[in-house]
C-alpha cells in the first residue's frame, strides 16, 4: 500500500506579512490568497524492518535512518522530519519503518508557500496512513507548529491555512494562533479574468525568506512606526481586493497590487532591490497596472497586472530580464490524500 498526499502552493495577493507574530497578535491580519496549480506532492510506503528512508525527489537528496522516537533536526529534510517528530510525540509511533517520498512543483525560496505546502502534504501523507481524525484547521495547525515553533524557522500564517483548504480565501489572523478562513464566492468569470491578466513570473533568483521576516517581526518589536503604519494600510488593501474581487471590480486590481507593493517595501529592507525594482518599472512601461514580489520578498516569483491584452507585451518586455513565466490556474480544492495498493 502507498499513502499519497498532494496540496496546491498560493499566490497572496494582498495582506502579505500581516500573518507574522508579533504584529498579528498586536493588531490582528488580514490575507487575500489563491491556491494555483502548482503543487507539492508526499507518498508514504511502508518498509520491513525499522529503517526510514526520506527521499526529497526534486532535491536529488536521501537519507536513511533507524526509525527512533526522534529523528535528529540538524538542517538535513529537517521538515519531513520534524512532522515525524511531531506526529510520533502527539499520536504514537508509526505502524512500520517507511519510504517517504516529495516532490514540489516550484524551488524553495520561489514565494508561492512551497516548504509549508510540503509540510501541510506529508502531514496529510502520515494522516492517511494512520488514519489521524484531522480536519482542515488541526492539520494547518499542526503544520504551522512544526514549522514555527519544533523547527523555529521564521514565517508567518497564512500558507500552512492556504494549502489545506485551497481556493481563493479571505484569511483573518488573531492572538494566540486563531485563525479564521472566509472561502470567497467569486463568479468564475471574475476569476477567468484574473486569470487571464494576472501573469506570475520567476526572477531565476530565490532567496532565504526567514531572515527578511525576522528584520519584519523585529521592527514590530522595535514599534518602528513607518513599517507598523505600512503593514496596517497592507491589511486595508487585503479588504479592498476582496471587494474588487467579490464584487467584479478587476480593473481595481492593478491599482492595489500597485499600492500593496509600495507599502510592502516599507516593511523592512531587502523586500526589494534594483533588479527587482527594474522588472517591475519594465512591467509598468509595458502596459501592467500593478503587481507585486509574491511572499517574502528578496527574490523568486513576480506577479503582474496586465488588462486587456496588455500581457503579450509585458512578457515581451520582461524576456531581457532572463526569469522566465510559469503557466498555472487557481485551484478550488487543498490538500488531497489517497491510498492505492
Amino acid at each position: 500500500m502507498i499513502y499519497r498526499s498532494k496540496a496546491p502552493l498560493r499566490i497572496g495577493l494582498a495582506g502579505g506579512g500581516t500573518d507574522v507574530s508579533p504584529y498579528c497578535d498586536l493588531y490582528g491580519g488580514a490575507i487575500l490568497n489563491a491556491t494555483i496549480s502548482l503543487y507539492a506532492y508526499a507518498s508514504i510506503e511502508p518498509l520491513p524492518g525499522d529503517k526510514v528512508v526520506i527521499d526529497a525527489i526534486d532535491r536529488a537528496e536521501v537519507i536513511t535512518l533507524d526509525k527512533t522516537e526522534v529523528l535528529p533536526v540538524n538542517g538535513q529534510l529537517d521538515l519531513a522530519k520534524g512532522v515525524y517528530n511531531y506526529i510520533v510525540r502527539k499520536f504514537g509511533p508509526v505502524p512500520a519503518g517507511f519510504r517517504l517520498s516529495t516532490y514540489v512543483d516550484a524551488p524553495p525560496g520561489s514565494g508561492l508557500g512551497s516548504s509549508s505546502t510540503l509540510t501541510v502534504a506529508i502531514v496529510g501523507a502520515f494522516a492517511e496512513w494512520m488514519k489521524l481524525p484531522l480536519g482542515e484547521y488541526d492539520v494547518a495547525q499542526i503544520a504551522y507548529d512544526v514549522e514555527r515553533v519544533d523547527l523555529a524557522m521564521a514565517g508567518g500564517k497564512q500558507d500552512q491555512y492556504a494549502a489545506t483548504f485551497g481556493g481563493v480565501n479571505y484569511m483573518e489572523f488573531f492572538e494566540g494562533n486563531k485563525v479564521i478562513v472566509n472561502p470567497l464566492r467569486i463568479k468564475p468569470e471574475y476569476l477567468y479574468e484574473l486569470e487571464n491578466n494576472l501573469l506570475l513570473y520567476f526572477t531565476a533568483t530565490s532567496r532565504l525568506s526567514s531572515t527578511i521576516i525576522a528584520a519584519q517581526s523585529q521592527n514590530v518589536v522595535e514599534k518602528k512606526q513607518s513599517s507598523i503604519d505600512a503593514m496596517h494600510n497592507l491589511k486595508v488593501q487585503a479588504q479592498m481586493m476582496k471587494e474588487a474581487l467579490l464584487k467584479g471590480h478587476i480593473h481595481e486590481i492593478g491599482s492595489i497590487l500597485d499600492a500593496g507593493f509600495r507599502y510592502k517595501k516599507q516593511m523592512a529592507k531587502d523586500i526589494s532591490n534594483d533588479s527587482l525594482d527594474e522588472i517591475y518599472a519594465a512591467a509598468l512601461k509595458a502596459g501592467a497596472t500593478g503587481g507585486k514580489i509574491s511572499g517574502a520578498g528578496g527574490g523568486g516569483f513576480m506577479m503582474f497586472y496586465c488588462p486587456g491584452n496588455t500581457r503579450h507585451h509585458v512578457k515581451s518586455a520582461l524576456a531581457a530580464f532572463g526569469g522566465s513565466f510559469s503557466p498555472y490556474q487557481f485551484t478550488e480544492k487543498g490538500l488531497f490524500t489517497w491510498k492505492i495498493h
